[in-house]
């Protein structure tokens, strides 16, 4: 029985001894992305999750498109849809061998560098002037009516009920209230 255990010992000791040893060696790869913006001090939104404040390093598990928001007080807030490609280790089948066969660790970092742009304040009596111009065109564009439409004038105490329209011929008609 001893003889047996030292020979079962012999033949796979060595391949046990490798295999402790690959899984201790066995790398990954550690995705990181710091972003930094002129000014410092943004707040960074990754994927509609607040991550902190720029500049900052957070990890990434996948490539592809993320949305990157920054939002600063005084700043106009930047929304942009980043894109970032997978290394050539990375690709589909090497991705198998440089997270688990390759030794040590992998450090993929990555640098994103924004400017925000200060934020431009209107002063009230432009915007107020800009509003009323606003609501002249619209009430303008109102008050003219279609080719053979007719109108009516709705009472100050509110508009009266108007029966829903009844259809003749696959077209539907409008009924004028009594005047």
């Amino acid at each position: 029985m001893a003889s047996t255990r030292s020979n079962l010992v012999c033949a796979f000791g060595p391949i046990l001894l490798g295999a402790a040893l690959c899984s201790g060696l066995t790398g990954c790869v550690e995705r990181r992305m710091t972003v930094r913006t002129n000014p410092p001090g943004a707040l960074l939104y990754v994927d509609d999750y607040k991550v902190g404040v720029t500049p900052i390093s957070t990890s990434f598990i996948y490539y592809g498109k993320r949305k990157i928001q920054l939002v600063k007080d005084g700043y106009e807030t930047l929304t942009v849809t980043q894109s970032i490609s997978p290394p050539w280790y990375e690709y589909p089948v090497l991705d198998f061998v440089s997270e688990n066969c390759v030794p040590g660790q992998i450090r993929d970092q990555r640098t994103l560098d924004f400017q925000l742009r200060p934020q431009v304040v209107v002063p009230t009596e432009q915007l107020l002037s800009r509003a009323e111009q606003t609501r002249q065109s619209v009430h303008a564009t109102s008050n003219v009516a279609a080719p053979g439409a007719t109108t009516r004038t709705i009472p100050r105490n509110g508009p009266e009920m108007v029966p829903a329209p009844q259809a003749v011929g696959g077209q539907p008609t409008y009924p004028m209230p009594p005047q």
